[in-house]
């Protein structure tokens, strides 16, 4: 769907009457940044971690991982590159082998029993479940911004954060009042955005949005928490071109997921809880939606995400780039590393993990 200039606008100035001059302003900048944004759509459901548990099988808690097909439990740095071990991937752009995952959402209900909560696709885009992925470079249009070096990975957000001290910066959740969203989902972490979930039922579903740091030390493709090699501007924002701290003076570009869950499936006052409290939980057991995190492993082919980011591709289809059809980016899909079941009504959640609220 390609949306008209005029409806762009009318939206934008509703968000901007909602969410007062400043968000108004972000919102704006969000929509005109000349900004690569696609889907990827669900490659496996799977207790696997690359990163946090390497190695192990299965991990604590399941994840929805969307992208290059070879993704596995060992994937080490520089030692496994997805570009060359794919043979396909989930995402529009089809040199895009990069895995990125996130933990599920699951509805509790008052017996007890979870059921995973479905992903919509997001605005625009076509495909099946999964995680709408952005790379975007500063607004002005000029600052220039190297891509992920090969190896690269890193980690926001934290599984075991039950409160919002201690979260890192633009992880949360927007509640949609109807199915007539705003193009793009509008800016995140704006307006009513919450970085816990909403505590009331949502007509048009939840969105998480998990932005990463986008500065980097120039020298780590990682390191042992996933997170010191890489930072937020120590002012301002990236966007408008906050400055990098000393310590990590390289610009990247900033990463962002979008995921979209429907859970207006589950909007019957009968299943809720009669205590007022929200009934959703993600799956390592968090009841209150501070616990959501982002992982990213880079996968793109040589040299074509800094071609991209140089020629500010926007949007899913870009001359640059090599597009592939939703038919053929949904083919692409991986078993289980660890079977267990993930859908229906479970009387556990994955991995036997319990939901916690503090």
């Amino acid at each position: 769907m390609q949306w008209t200039s005029l409806a762009l606008s009318l939206a934008l100035a509703a968000q901007e009457v909602a969410a007062g001059p400043s968000h108004g302003l972000m919102a704006r900048q969000f929509a005109q940044a000349a900004m690569m944004r696609f889907q990827c759509s669900q490659l496996v459901f799977d207790r696997i971690d690359p990163l946090v548990q390497p190695g192990q099988t299965p991990s604590t808690h399941l994840h929805q991982i969307v992208g290059g097909n070879s993704f596995n439990a060992s994937m080490t740095a520089l030692e496994y590159d997805p570009s060359l071990k794919s043979t396909c991937t989930t995402c529009d752009y089809s040199e895009d082998f990069s895995n990125y995952w996130t933990a599920n959402l699951y509805f509790k209900a008052k017996n007890n029993t979870f059921k995973r909560v479905p992903q919509m696709v997001n605005l625009g885009l076509s495909g099946k479940e999964g995680v709408t992925v952005y790379y975007i470079p500063p607004y002005d249009g000029k600052t220039k911004v190297t891509a992920f070096p090969k190896g690269f990975r890193m980690i926001v957000g934290d599984a075991m954060l039950r409160t919002k001290t201690g979260q890192q910066k633009q992880l949360c959740h927007r509640c949609f009042s109807n199915m007539k969203q705003d193009p793009f989902g509008g800016a995140p972490c704006t307006g009513d955005d919450t970085f816990d979930l909403p505590k009331k039922q949502c007509g048009g579903g939840i969105r998480t949005t998990i932005t990463f740091p986008t500065c980097w030390d120039g020298k780590n493709i990682d390191s042992p928490d996933h997170k010191q090699h890489v930072a937020y501007p120590s002012s301002g924002s990236f966007e408008s071109t906050g400055p990098c701290p000393s310590t990590h003076p390289v610009r990247l570009p900033q990463l962002m997921y979008e995921v979209m869950w429907d859970t207006t499936v589950f909007n019957d006052k009968s299943l809720w809880p009669t205590d007022g409290s929200q009934p959703f939980v993600y799956s390592m057991g968090d009841g209150t939606g501070y616990g959501q995190h982002g992982d990213y492993l880079f996968g793109w082919k040589d040299g074509v995400l800094q071609k991209a980011l140089d020629a500010r591709c926007s949007g899913n289809n870009c001359k640059t780039l090599k597009t592939q059809a939703a038919s053929v980016s949904t083919a692409c899909a991986k078993s289980q590393a660890v079977r267990e079941p993930v859908e229906g009504w479970l009387t556990e959640l994955p991995g036997s993990l319990p939901v916690t609220y503090q």
